[in-house]
């Protein structure tokens, strides 16, 4: 009996977020299809490290007046075959930057609950352990305030 003579290689099959799927219609997101997502990991990354900057720069405002803080994904390069561990921030004291990476942050971090207030506090604390590395301080005296609740 012959053979049916077909591509070495099978086709791929595509699929994405607007598939069809047994007959009820293309899917969408919560939002709907012509909104953006109200919030994403992204959106909650920037805004933590937003706001805990905001509040640093109140406590120090002459030291990181003119500091400028970016986020990246994550760094540029990764020694391959070390014993190092991925950066979660880098601090250029020269030229008075701070980057910290979100991908590091939010993946490599182990949380003992993993939901948004645990995420927002590592977060925070990346960024105050960043600052105080550019500061020269320790990340417990950049705001002593804060942790006084009595």
């Amino acid at each position: 009996m012959p053979r049916s003579r077909r591509s070495s290689s099978p086709e791929p099959t595509v699929r994405g977020r607007g598939r069809d799927r047994h007959g009820r219609g293309i899917r969408s997101s919560a939002t709907g299809p012509y909104l953006p997502p109200l919030r994403t990991r992204i959106d909650l990354f920037d805004m933590t490290v937003a706001s805990t900057v905001e509040y640093l720069r109140g406590v120090w405002p002459e030291e990181l007046a003119d500091v400028r803080f970016l986020t990246a994904a994550g760094p540029a390069t990764v020694p391959a075959g070390t014993d190092v561990s991925i950066e979660r921030w880098h601090v250029s004291a020269a030229e008075r930057r701070v980057v910290f990476y979100r991908l590091p942050i939010q993946r490599l971090s182990r949380l003992h609950l993993n939901d948004e207030m645990h995420q927002r506090m590592m977060i925070e604390s990346c960024v105050f352990r960043g600052i105080a590395e550019l500061l020269g301080k320790d990340p417990w005296d950049i705001a002593p305030d804060r942790f006084r609740h009595f």
